[in-house]
């Protein structure tokens, strides 16, 4: 089979890893990829965003199958795209890509399908906005309604911040298009989950847990990112909040895709608060998690292509998820300055200096003239997996000062359990 992936992070570095492990896999294609990757795949320069020309080039190449890995392209109607032209994809259609490209949009539909989540109100004028903060206590979340790399959530310590926060997004356009419209949301306390899922159109079969650090600096501090670092699996995730889940936030959740008339087929993450034995919803992901990805898929025992293959068919089962027992670790290498200002085309050294059973994901890198440089704000993704949580966090933490770039920042707390 021709297989194509679609992206240039450590979250497709992940996927055509696992991928590459099928025999199945006659040629791997990655558009447009990034130094880390191409060595698996052959990177073809396409931007991402380019939905006619990827489509192009997968008629031409006879793609057997592309999968998605960035939010942009789902949303912006990519596997409808490759569908008209019989080119089977692995995510969600436009339709129900829009749970993660509209904010509002998703807290309707929790509301609506009784999906435990936090109170909120949505607005589009940002006086209304200023004045409807007084209906919230602190802390606060203000979150930009579309698309913001990751960055759109803003959790607000005092009324100023929430203020100032509403400001930045709504009059000065600090996301764009994208904070037109702001959801503001009560701060909800506990232990924070990630929950991927394969969803088949018929079942929401969830993967194996993990736990994603947002802030920047240690302790939870500094401004929230993309991820900052992953274990997996989560502790917390016991049999009593497995049921709870299953039956309070999935199977509430695939009602509302059935009602609404959603073909949802791919990848659902789903963002989970934890308090004891119950969850609620922070937020869904209409795609693989970053780091959750790098993170969960080397724990996967199964071939990644059958599952994708089966979910497209809609026929997917629990027993075709089979997992690994040791445990897994992932930490974040940074560009310093991350996630607000940092620079780019610094040379990254030590890559091959790490111990042979660690994996090293490459997110925001380039090669040119035979160096691998940085190329974005979250630069690697370093992983491990060992017996235990402690093992596989105390390897990944021996060989992080093996790799160097100047100014790389990380945490140091990651999986400190």
């Amino acid at each position: 089979m021709k297989v194509l992936v679609v992206g240039n992070g450590a979250r497709e570095h992940a996927i055509c890893y696992k991928l590459k492990q099928s025999h199945r896999i006659s040629k791997l294609y990655c558009i447009p990829g990034n130094a880390g990757i191409r060595q698996l795949a052959e990177c073809i320069n396409i931007n991402a965003e380019n939905l006619n020309d990827i489509v192009s080039f997968a008629v031409n190449e006879k793609i057997d199958l592309a999968v998605i890995g960035p939010e942009g392209p789902l949303v912006s109607g990519l596997v409808d795209m490759l569908n008209e032209k019989n080119i089977r994809a692995f995510g969600p259609n436009a339709k129900g890509a829009r749970l993660e490209g509209s904010k509002s949009y998703s807290k309707y539909f929790m509301e609506k399908y009784e999906v435990p989540t936090a109170k909120y109100e949505v607005y589009t004028d940002a006086k209304e906005a200023l004045n409807g903060l007084k209906h919230f206590s602190v802390p606060i979340v203000v979150k930009a309604d579309g698309l913001a790399a990751g960055k759109g959530v803003l959790i607000c310590e005092s009324l100023d911040e929430a203020e100032k926060a509403i400001k930045n997004i709504m009059e000065d356009k600090q996301f764009g298009d994208a904070g037109a419209t702001v959801v503001i949301e009560e701060f909800l306390s506990g232990t924070e989950t990630s929950l991927l899922c394969f969803v088949d159109g018929n079942k929401i079969i969830p993967m194996e847990s993990a736990r994603d650090y947002k802030r920047a600096l240690d302790n939870d501090l500094g401004l929230n990112t993309g991820g900052m670092g992953c274990f997996s699996p989560n502790p917390i995730y016991t049999d009593k909040l497995r049921n709870y889940i299953k039956e309070n936030i999935l199977d509430t959740t695939l009602n509302g895709f059935k009602n609404e008339n959603i073909n949802f087929k791919g990848i659902l993450f789903v963002g989970l608060m934890i308090t004891g034995d119950e969850a609620k919803v922070l937020e869904y992901n209409t795609r693989f998690g970053d780091p959750e990805t790098e993170v969960i898929l080397p724990r996967l025992e199964s071939d990644l292509l059958d599952i994708m293959e089966k979910c497209i068919d809609g026929n997917l089962s629990e027993e075709d998820l089979q997992w690994k027992q040791e445990k897994s670790v992932t930490v974040i290498l940074a560009s310093g300055g991350y996630p607000e200002y940092y620079e780019k085309g610094i040379n990254i050294t030590g890559l091959d200096d790490v111990d042979d059973d660690i994996i090293i994901f490459h997110g925001g890198t380039k090669l040119m003239d035979g160096k691998v440089l940085t190329d974005g704000g979250r630069v690697l993704a370093v992983t491990a997996l060992g017996k235990t949580i402690e093992e596989a966090r105390e390897k990944v933490y021996k060989n992080i000062p093996k790799i160097s770039f100047d100014k790389m920042q990380y945490r140091k707390d990651i999986a400190n359990i």
